[in-house]
């Protein structure tokens, strides 16, 4: 995994400066310890995570050439095979769209969620549409900062001195938007696909979200360092109907992730959010907006 090293969330071991791997290689040894090709690698990490381990590693299953590293393990790699997928999508969203598509994947509507949402769309501005992906997404709170920046329109033009022509509102996609959900979605995962339909902002493809959108908070600790939790607030429409808990979100098109399909590498729910968003891409192409001819205001 890749990782993002500048970031100790994302640290990636094998990836770090000074640290000559390449993928493929092969680890024949740990702190001299021999490896062998039937052993579980992970109980030789045992009680070393933030302590240096030397491995040893060859391009070839043999000792011949082969030279030593040292790195310092992590204790869990979920968050480096989280943002190897997400790139993963992106990367593949850019090459199926020519890179006219931008992708932002939300983990949750929390400090995580923002972060990620903050750091995936203001960098692919310059997209002519943009995938939101809210699968999994463990909720927080209400995501209306989000849905509000999607639901952006174009206001004006500003033309420089010097440069490219800017836009009122200046941070924000105009064209075409989808949002991929599915059955892990909950609780503010559940919210922000209510939302966007809402606001009509595009398709919602996928499967039906969890369906837990009552809220808790404002609960005392325990004695022993425990607490429990009591519902707090539900969420009800404008005409007064209790909606979402026990229901969910249901999609506009529904795609299924076939084991085949998983199976083979493919992402099919993808696949479709980038499908719609090319077919929309015609009917609202970009123009390029030209500067007028500067006013006159000379005094007659």
């Amino acid at each position: 995994f890749s990782g993002l090293n500048w970031n100790p969330s994302f640290r990636a071991p094998l990836t770090e400066p000074g640290v000559a791997v390449n993928e493929g290689d092969y680890i024949l040894a740990i702190d001299g310890e021999p490896l062998s090709g039937d052993e579980n690698i992970h109980r030789r990490f045992r009680n070393t995570v933030g302590k240096q381990v030397v491995l040893t590693v060859n391009g070839q299953p043999t000792m011949a050439g082969a030279r030593q590293i040292t790195v310092v393990p992590i204790d869990d790699d979920s968050n480096l095979r989280n943002m190897a997928w997400v790139e993963g999508n992106r990367k593949k969203v850019d090459e199926m769209t020519s890179g006219r598509v931008a992708y932002v994947y939300l983990p949750n509507t929390g400090g995580g969620g923002y972060t990620f949402f903050n750091r995936y769309y203001f960098s692919q501005l310059g997209k002519e549409a943009v995938i939101i992906d809210e699968r999994f997404n463990g909720g927080g709170s209400a995501a209306d900062y989000i849905i509000d920046l999607l639901d952006r329109e174009l206001m004006n033009y500003w033309g420089t001195r010097a440069g490219k022509v800017q836009t009122t509102p200046m941070a924000a996609i105009f064209g075409p938007k989808a949002l991929i959900i599915n059955e892990y979605a909950a609780s503010g995962g559940d919210l922000l696909p209510f939302l966007f339909k809402e606001k009509n902002l595009g398709p919602l493809i996928g499967k039906r979200t969890l369906g837990i959108l009552v809220g808790i908070y404002s609960y005392p600790q325990l004695i022993d360092g425990g607490y429990s939790t009591a519902p707090r607030l539900g969420i009800f429409d404008k005409a007064g109907e209790w909606i979402i808990e026990n229901e969910g979100v249901s999609p506009d098109i529904e795609v299924e992730m076939t084991p085949k399909a998983v199976i083979e590498g493919r992402d099919p729910q993808l696949e479709r959010a980038v499908e719609e968003i090319m077919k929309e891409l015609p009917k609202t192409p970009r123009q390029e907006v030209k500067k007028p001819a500067g006013p006159d205001r000379k005094v007659e």
